[in-house]
This record gives structure tokens, sequence and C-alpha cells, in this order.
């Protein structure tokens, strides 16, 4: 077959990048190592429960079921099954096993929305237990579903909160499933540094316990990095012991994706036959289990594959197979049809080139048949043009409309000032600030009632409330930050510094209580009405804007984290505040001493309650105290 060098690649077809999201998804594995995938174990369990022969629980017998098998739309059955049956006897531990692993089996079949409402439910019965470590669980799943839908800063986030956590509980065998996700995260993040450090440590957690799978897993992850730093030799050895260990328990995502950096290896040493056989087998084996995601990537890269072969039309049926697959926030019908059009019509140029090179290879004495071809060719070049010029210019109308509309988007995220300067220089230098107050409130009891709600229904009283508070800080010219759940972080005294901030929180502090207790009474739309707990603290934060494909502006410092403890030590109806605070707003408020309460790490902290605002009567011998 005809193909080119693969350093014409870049020459050739510069507008694919590829790019592999490899969330290795081990996730399934909560128990005490890395997933514990065995198809051949799996089938002798599913034996064992077909015929009744075994010892244990049937709800046992079902969760070591969904721990070992790989076919995932099986998984998701029996996960059902145990759902039903120990929703039967409220069985908290059961209940979480079953959304935790069905969650588990849908990410990896593609389906990240359904995966995250089982994740959340499993979470809910996790909190109901007090069970840490399987929140901490639920934080690496969550992490990983996020990063298969691409939001690598929100992801990031998660697996690092849930090894701080894994750490202090002392969980080493999920802390090296959290470490791994993560070392797969930054190789999708191209952060190769960062992601040997914690796949290294991960790999060190299974030698000391002797989990051969789990350093399979290694062994690919490290390939992968030495793969992309270009150390082919290195990493074709580690990926190909990686793939024969998985293979033996038929873990089949990570082989696949494996298969599709073998491709990229042998690419690069222009050997094509062994690249296309790489990722036609990826692209097989992806297809036998419905692996979506690999299904999407391997057809892409069969597509640069024909590309570089001068294969087009090969090539341009790939890359439809792989839009067809992708799953993206973008408006994928439109920019098909374009990338369609754009393809089709380089594809005709193309064979029309191919067509030329052939006539004139032709024999001698039809010279004046090949000239009267050519001349028809060019027509068509000409006419094809003119259909490109035309093209282009739809594509730049619909490009400035997206910009338009991005900067529309961007100065409703960021602070208008922030906006401005990521906008003109592509960046936000982070910012330092003396005296910020910051501000936490929290539902009571929000998990625990929100069971009550339908999704729906959760969703339509938490946007009454934070709806309000939206309307609040616009009023007192303070800016959210940003909410967590149920919870509300805002700020004062910036993004422009001001004298007043801590005065103009406290205010708002007291319209939040009263529009909370009015809607418990009111109750306008008959949904569960909830108490508050309030929190506030003054200090210096750093501030700036993080992510690179979904920005978020946020504040750092122990500022925030002295906030975070106010509210959560604070009381429903309550505006409880530091002694920072205190000392600032003391002389336009009335604060009742609480004393030196706990906090996390047994740290002491002064606490007051705001009772009210103080007014001065006009004879100022005299002080009349109105509490609001």
């Amino acid at each position: 077959m005809k193909w080119v060098s693969a350093m014409t690649f870049l020459v050739i077809i510069p507008t694919v990048k590829m790019k592999i999201n490899i969330t290795l998804v081990i996730l399934s594995l909560l128990g005490n190592f890395l997933l514990a995938q065995d198809q051949k174990k799996a089938d002798s369990l599913i034996l064992m429960y077909r015929s009744g022969a075994y010892g244990s629980s049937e709800l046992e017998m079902l969760s070591k079921i969904t721990d070992y098998d790989t076919n995932y739309k099986r998984v998701i059955q029996y996960t059902e099954l145990i759902v039903q049956k120990a929703a039967e006897d409220s069985l908290f531990e059961y209940l979480y096993v079953g959304h935790l692993q069905k969650g588990n089996a849908l990410t990896k079949l593609g389906n990240n929305i359904e995966a995250i409402q089982s994740y959340l439910t499993a979470q809910k019965y996790a909190w109901r237990m007090e069970d840490q470590r399987r929140v901490a669980s639920t934080m690496t799943a969550v992490a990983g579903t996020y990063s298969a839908m691409e939001s690598y800063d929100e992801a990031e986030k998660y697996y690092l909160e849930s090894i701080e956590l894994f750490r202090n509980l002392n969980e080493e065998g999920k802390l090296g499933t959290a470490l791994v996700n993560l070392g797969d995260l930054y190789i999708t993040m191209e952060k190769y540094s960062q992601a040997t450090k914690v796949t290294n440590e991960g790999w060190n957690i299974f030698k000391r316990n002797g989990f051969i799978l789990g350093e399979a897993y290694c062994m690919g992850n490290t390939g992968m990095i030495q793969a992309s730093l270009g150390n082919d030799e290195s990493a074709e050895a580690n990926i190909n012991e990686a793939i024969k260990i998985l293979d033996q328990y038929e873990d089949y995502y990570p082989i696949a994706v494996y298969l599709t950096y073998m491709s990229d290896i042998y690419l690069r040493k222009d050997n094509w036959d062994k690249a296309y056989s790489y990722a036609q087998r990826s692209l097989e084996l992806s297809e036998k289990h419905d692996l979506k995601e690999q299904i999407a990537e391997a057809n892409l890269k069969l597509s640069v594959l024909f590309e570089l072969a001068e294969n087009y039309k090969e090539s341009n049926e790939y890359l439809k197979k792989y839009y067809s697959y992708r799953e993206s926030t973008l408006n994928l019908e439109n920019i098909t049809k374009a990338a369609n059009l754009k393809l089709d019509h380089e594809l005709s140029l193309k064979q029309t080139e191919l067509d030329l090179l052939s006539a004139k290879q032709d024999n001698q004495r039809i010279v004046a048949i090949s000239s009267f071809i050519a001349l028809i060719l060019i027509l068509l070049l000409l006419i094809g043009l003119l259909h490109r010029n035309h093209f282009i210019k739809k594509t730049s109308n619909i490009i400035e409309k997206e910009r338009d509309r991005s900067e529309s988007l961007l100065c409703n995220i960021l602070p208008e000032t922030t906006a401005m300067e990521l906008k003109q220089a592509g960046r936000v230098k982070a910012k330092h600030f003396e005296a910020v107050t910051v501000m936490f409130t929290d539902f009571k009891a929000f998990t625990l009632n929100s069971g009550k709600l339908s999704p729906e229904e959760l969703v339509e009283s938490i946007d009454f409330y934070f709806s309000r508070f939206d309307e609040i800080m616009e009023k007192y010219s303070l800016e959210k930050i940003k909410t967590i759940g149920d919870a509300y972080m805002c700020a004062g005294g910036l993004p422009f510094p001001s004298h007043d901030h801590a005065n103009r929180i406290i205010m708002a502090a007291f319209e939040i209580i009263d529009f909370v207790e009015e809607s418990k009474i009111s109750d306008p739309n008959n949904l569960t009405r909830f108490d508050i707990r309030i929190g506030i603290n003054t200090g210096p934060v750093v501030a700036g804007v993080v992510g690179t494909k979904k920005f978020a502006y946020d504040i750092w410092g122990d500022t925030v984290n002295i906030a975070s403890r106010m509210e959560s030590n604070s009381e429903p109806g309550k505006i409880n505040i530091s002694e920072n605070t205190y000392q600032i707003i003391k002389d336009h408020f009335r604060c009742s001493y609480r004393g030196e309460i706990p906090c996390k790490y047994n740290i002491k902290m002064k606490m007051y309650f705001v009772d009210g605002k103080i007014r001065q009567t006009q004879d100022k011998a005299k002080m009349n105290l109105v509490y609001g």
C-alpha cells in the first residue's frame, strides 16, 4: 500500500490532533486493591450463583461478581438486582455497592450522565453510614467520570481530595487506585513529570502487596508516558508486558487503549502495516465489548493512517465514524456537516491530482486526449476553488458568531476585569489581596432531606435559593465565587479592594437569612425548605483563574479555610464570624462572644454570633440598640 512517512504527517493533515483520552476507569475496585477484574473468576462465580451452591449471602455473592466481571452490560443487570434486594431491608452497605458498581459499568460503556447519577446515589448512602473510606471512594469515581467528560481540572481536584483522605485513613490499597487514576489523568493533560511521580508511587504500593494486575496498569501507563516522550523501545516493552497480563484477566478496556499507543510507536518507525494492525485490533476489541470512547479513538487513529496512505475515501469513512461516537458539549451536528463537506472536497482534489498523474504516465500516443482531460480537470478545480471560497466565508461567519458567544459566556463566569485580562493576555496573573471577607453558606441536613425530592425538584429547590443569593450579591457589589452542592461561597473586597467589604458581607448575610426564613413560610412551590448556616472570616487571599478548557475564578488561602470552619461551626439561622471579622465590624454590629470553639484538627478559634446592627440616635449621649 502506498503511504508517506510519519514525518510528513504534520504537513499533510495539520488539523488532526492524535489525543487519546485514557481514563482507565480503575473505579470498580473499591475493595482492598485496584480493580480486581478477572473474567475467569467472574464466570466461575456466576455458575455458582446460578446453581445456588454458595455459602455466603446472595447480596455478597452478587457483589463479588460485579467486582470481577468485565461484561459491563451484565454488571448493570446484577447491580440493579443488588439494589432491588438491598432496598427491601434498607441495607445501606449493599445499596452503596450496587449504585457504585453500576456507575463504574456505565462509565466504561460511555454513559457518563447516568454514571454520575449512580455515583451521587452511592455517596448518599456512604454519608448515611458515616463511612469516610467510601466517601473517598465515590470521590475517586466521580473524578474518573469528569476525566472521561474531559473536565480535567475538576477531575484533578477530586482525585487530590480523595488521595488526601485515603492517606489520612491509611487506606494503602485505595490510595494506590487513586494514584494510578491521577497518573492516567496527567498523561491525558500531558503533565508527564507529575504522571511519572504518582504512577511510580502507586506501582510501589502494588509491589509491596503483590497485586499483579495493579502493576500491569502502572507498567502500561509508564509505557504510554515513554511513548509520549518518544522513548519507543522501552515504551513498547512495557506496553506489551502490560497487555500480556491484562489479557489473562480479560480486562479489555486498557488493552484497547494501549493498542492505539502501539500504533503510534510503529507509525513513528515508518511501519504503516504494523501501525494499522494495532489500530484495527483496538477497534475490533472495543466494538466487541461496546467501549464507546475507544471505538471513537480507534476510528480516529485509522482515519489518520489511511490519510497517510493517501486512501482518502477510507480515511473519510473512519473519520465519520469517529464523529458519530464522539461525545462532546459542542454542537456535533453542525461540526460534522462542515467536516464532511471539507473532507469530501479535499478528497475530490486529491483524487483529481492522482488521476492527472496517472494520465501523464500513460502512453505518449494519447497526449491529445490527456490534454483534453487536463483542461476539464482544471475547470473542475476552478469550480472547486469557488466552492471552497464560499465555504471559507461561511465558516468564518460561524466562527465569528461563536467567538462573540464565547466572550459573552466568559464575562458571565469571570469578573469583568479578569475576563478582559484573559482575552488580552491569554492568561490571568494570580493576585494577592491583603483584606478580603469570605462568606460560606450551607443548608442544614441537606443530604438527608434532599433524598425526599426527585432530581428535578432538588435542582428547582437549589435554584430557588441560589438565584436569590445571586441578586443579593449584586445588590451589595459582592463577588460570587462558586457553589459546591448545597454550599454557596462569595467574597467582598475583590477584584477591587474596598474599605467596607466586611460590613457589606454582614448585610448580605442578614438578607439571606431573612429570605430563607420567609421561604419556609410562603413555600410557593410546595418543596422542602431548609435551615441555613453562615460563616464569615476576613483576611488575605490569593485570587486567580484555574483551568484551560473550563475557566473558573477562585480564591485560596487560610482565610478561605477559616471561613469554611466558621460555617461548619455555626447554627441554623445564625451568622458565625471569626475574631478577624469581629474586630472590623464590632462598631457597626452587635455581637455575642461564643468563646474558643474547637475546629478541624482540634484547633480552637474565637467565634462570635452577629445579633444585629447598631444605630445611633440623634442624641449622641445615648445609644439605642436595634437588632436586625
